[in-house]
């Protein structure tokens, strides 16, 4: 019934969207600056505003978190990945995870059994409870609980190398991810996807766009865009099933030539069961298949439930001069029951596996909320010291953080009774036992208050130097109160500068360097109850980039130097208290290329020379990607397109290093292919094919310690019918 619900919904939805949009000939670009709006050009085609595109770039020439200004990526003193829409269709990416690694210097974690995305950048991954640090055009979207990002409503996803603490404040030394979602057009354009594939998956999606107002000689002020998605699928984990609703309405409103006001919201719902991933026997990680699940069949499902509701403003001040701000209302919900294998619990738990083919497992039920407002206010203008000119921006930030945490365990944690047998598991025979809020410091609520003020210069001392000098400064307060009354409180401040050179040796070849540092704050506490420290991140890096003459090829090459001190290290498994905290030093070397590298033929290459720190896993030394794809023109008229690809992550330890009792995970290397396809039979119609793990390779990509180890997905196959109208 729940399926049948949101396919209702979703048809409800298409209507609606298909109804209310109607033809206008403003042009698309115009969505960034409101007085373009008024220029009326003739229409573009609708293929390309919305669903899949067709022949564009894999490279971009700006970003729009780098600076928040319109500075050419190529004079940004940092290396930045940005992943166009066109590389993502033609990935074929659903998720976030689906593009990780085609991006150097980027790998997947521990994702908390596929409820959230978990993301590290040149081997820093923030908390394994928090996740690493992430935008949502310009502003925090990481904070809290957030189930795995769907691309329906993205427009780009871009990987900033580096610091960026003095931009965006707390945030990981490795690197910070922007997600840029799809912005209302004033040209009309509607698409209908539909996909089906292996394990039962089935998906529909429609992406809807126009202006809502004008006609005639009236040049349109209001325009919509709608991004919807329903999904519905089995796995090849057994007994495990899930389910996704996506909803993104944005409006655009010119209100004056020289004012725009914008709305993006975002519901997006999963439900599905906590999947801990497979165990090691023996010291063996492939001795059981990938396959296999140790949760149980008659357990709730865990959903997850997030609302984003964003509110931008910008004003045209003068020709030099504007006014930027930014108000954003998030709240998200985690709520379910949990059957999962445990990684500790004494020799009974420990060695059982070993020797008697049984596996402990413990019940837990989540139910966790918590609500974010922050604001940003930016001024941003050009001007000119003699004949050095600036382009400068000062901002403003508050934001208010509330998190609060209900966590159930049964007595005692560990339960033979909740045992399941390795080799040949048999659900639904177990008894559950009442729970409690046994672990205090999981149970209570924690609230958080920030305030920071920023500024950054873009300075063009010459012709050929760019300089990129920035600074911000955080205060904030924080209250983690227990449910037995209990509380520590902290109020951690931070300086973050940053400062960078690009010499442009040539109009399309640039050589920088710069440095930086970064803060978080430590929500982690010691054995005396007290948080730890902020984490304090410095890092340097230097590299060389280059752009065709025509802009539709780009690559780049760094190399890095990272160090944070004071993380948290030697957890107790019980009070989930940390005993001490470490420093982390990484370096490394990071090339890129992306973009047409000749007629018909785009590609997308990286490759990453890792040397992490060994009190650091999960992160191999040498990973790489490459995926190429060819189009051509019949003689009827039809685009057909074929290409492929392929990555490569090296050997690398799992994350627990033996804290939990077992020996640590060793993951080995993999390579894994894919093959794409298309055929554009009409200027309206699009059939699609696309196969991951072309040649059935068993691999693992993250492994938390020795019984909650990730398995990659074997061969899939889906095929999508994509028509615009």
């Amino acid at each position: 019934m729940e399926l049948h619900r949101q396919r209702f919904l979703f048809a409800t939805l298409l209507t609606a969207a298909s109804c209310g949009a109607t033809a206008a000939a403003a042009e698309e670009s115009s969505t960034t600056d409101p007085k373009a709006t008024r220029q009326v050009q003739a229409e573009l085609p609708a293929q390309q505003i919305v669903g899949r595109r067709q022949s564009g770039q894999y490279n971009a020439s700006t970003s729009a978190g780098a600076t928040k200004t319109d500075t050419p990526l190529i004079e940004v003193p940092q290396a930045v990945r940005v992943m166009t829409r066109q590389l993502v269709d033609d990935l074929s990416a659903q998720r976030l995870d689906d593009v990780l690694d085609y991006a150097a210097g980027v790998s997947r974690q521990n994702n908390f059994g596929g409820t959230w995305d978990n993301v590290a950048i040149r081997g820093f991954a923030g908390h394994e409870d928090s996740t690493m640090s992430m935008l949502r055009n310009g502003m925090p979207a990481n904070r809290g609980f957030n189930a795995p990002r769907d691309t329906a409503n993205l427009e780009q996803i871009e990987f900033l190398k580096g610091t960026m603490g003095a931009l965006y404040g707390s945030s990981e030394p490795g690197g910070t991810l922007n997600l840029v979602t799809k912005q209302p057009r004033f040209t009309a354009g509607h698409s209908v996807e539909g996909y089906v594939g292996s394990y039962n998956y089935k998906r529909m999606a429609v992406d809807s766009t126009g202006p809502l107002n004008g006609g005639g000689d009236e040049a349109p002020t209001l325009a919509y865009r709608l991004n919807a998605s329903v999904e519905d699928k089995d796995s090849f984990r057994d007994e495990v099933h899930s389910r996704r609703t996506l909803l993104a309405p944005a409006l655009t409103w010119n209100a004056t030539p020289d004012t725009q006001l914008r709305y993006d919201g975002e519901w997006l719902r999963q439900a599905a069961p906590l999947d801990r991933g497979v165990v090691v026997v023996n010291g063996q990680i492939d001795a059981v298949p990938v396959s296999r699940f140790y949760g149980e069949t008659n357990v709730a499902d865990t959903t997850i439930d997030n609302h984003t509701h964003q509110f931008f403003a910008d004003h045209t001040l003068s020709e030099q001069w504007s006014l930027h701000g930014g108000l954003q209302l998030k709240r998200g919900t985690l709520e379910g029951f949990g059957i999962e294998q445990v990684p500790f619990g004494g020799p009974d738990c420990a060695t059982s596996m070993n020797t008697r083919d049984w596996l402990c497992r413990r019940l837990r039920y989540r139910n966790f909320e918590s609500r974010e407002t922050s604001v940003q206010l930016e001024a941003r203008g050009k001007l000119s010291t003699g004949d050095v000119k600036h382009e400068l921006m000062v901002g403003v930030e508050a934001a208010r953080f509330t998190q609060d945490r209900t966590m159930l365990d049964h007595a005692g944690g560990l339960r033979n009774s909740l045992g399941i047998s390795v080799s040949n598991p048999v659900y639904g025979r177990v008894t559950y036992p009442p729970l409690s809020a046994l672990n205090v410091n999981r149970n209570g609520t924690l609230k958080d208050n920030t305030r920071a003020l920023y500024v950054q210069d873009v300075v063009s001392l010459t012709s050929s130097l760019r300089l990129l000098a920035g600074l911000r400064h955080d205060r904030a307060t924080s209250r983690n109160t227990s449910i037995n009354g209990s509380s520590s409180e902290q109020e951690p401040r931070a300086t973050s500068p940053r400062l960078g050179l690009a010499w442009m040796i040539q109009p399309t070849l640039s050589a920088y360097a710069s440095t930086g540092r970064s803060f978080r704050a430590n929500t982690d506490r010691d054995t005396t109850g007290n948080f730890f420290a902020p984490q304090r991140g410095k890092a340097h890096e230097a590299g060389l980039k280059w752009e065709s003459q025509d802009g539709r090829l780009s690559s780049n090459v760094a190399v890095f130097d990272i160090t944070k001190t004071n993380v948290p290290t030697n957890l107790d498994p019980n009070t989930e208290l940390y005993g001490s905290a470490m420093s982390v030093h990484n370096k490394g070397v990071e090339f890129e290329l992306a973009g047409w590298v000749a007629t018909g033929w785009r590609a997308a290459l990286s490759y990453v020379y890792l040397d992490a720190d060994p009190k650091v896993k999960q992160f191999a030394r040498h990973s790489g990607s490459a995926f190429l794809v060819h189009e051509t023109t019949l003689s009827s008229g039809d685009l057909v397109g074929l290409g492929g690809g392929v990555t490569h992550v090296g050997a690398r330890q799992g994350d627990s290093d033996g804290q939990w009792g077992d020996t640590p995970v060793q993951l080995p290397a993999y390579t894994v292919a894919k093959l794409t396809a298309y055929w554009n039979a009409t200027r309206q119609l699009r059939v699609s094919l696309d196969v991951d793990n072309l040649f059935d390779k068993t691999y693992y990509t993250s492994a938390y310690n020795s019984v909650w180890v990730a398995p990659g997905a074997p061969r899939t196959v889906i095929a999508g019918v994509q028509y615009k109208f």
